[in-house]
């Protein structure tokens, strides 16, 4: 099913989204990979704030490519979310609601997502270039020493996803697969 949500996401609407939704995102969301999640675990464990509230947002596991004259970001294609497995349930706890990558998530955060009420996205790898076109503002918040990986706020408008896993730990990705096994 197609669904059109605004961000913030709320619990509300994390509630309504299923394994298998066509998700199109308008708003606000983040962008933050491996370097950026530990840098984000230091700040915590030292008890410093960190770069940007994570209450009901949205992070895009993502390192653009350098934006050429005119474009607001280059390619935005996601990256492998496993990689940041041990970071994500300590995001969650802090209100995390949605992570958008690719690739599978260990049980570890799948129980966090359920305990946290929060979703997992994909977004088409291999299609960062059309992705890009979808986000229509770009800026580094946090960690500009990070180049590519540094913490950026993005507003997009109807960014293409789907919901790979939901707040209830159905997950498209052993769902589908039994699917193709009958």
């Amino acid at each position: 099913m197609d669904k059109y949500i605004e961000t913030p996401l709320t619990k509300e609407k994390v509630r309504d989204l299923q394994a298998g939704d066509y998700v199109y995102i308008t708003g606000t969301i983040y962008t933050a990979r491996d370097a950026a999640h530990k840098r984000m675990t230091e700040e915590m464990a030292a008890g410093r704030e960190l770069p940007f509230d994570m209450q009901d947002q949205i992070i895009y596991y993502l390192g653009p490519t350098p934006n050429r004259e005119g474009q607001v970001i280059g390619s935005a294609g996601p990256t492998t979310s496993s990689r940041m497995d041990k970071y994500a349930p300590l995001l969650l706890d802090r209100g995390l609601t949605g992570m958008i990558g690719k690739g599978k998530r260990n049980d570890e955060v799948v129980s966090s997502m359920k305990e946290n009420g929060a979703v997992y996205f994909a977004a088409v790898g291999g299609a960062g270039a059309l992705l890009s076109r979808c986000i229509k503002k770009s800026e580094v918040i946090a960690y500009d020493d990070l180049g590519t990986e540094a913490i950026r706020r993005l507003y997009v408008e109807n960014l293409p996803v789907i919901t790979v896993i939901d707040c209830l730990g159905n997950n498209l990705y052993l769902t589908a697969a039994e699917g193709y096994k009958r």
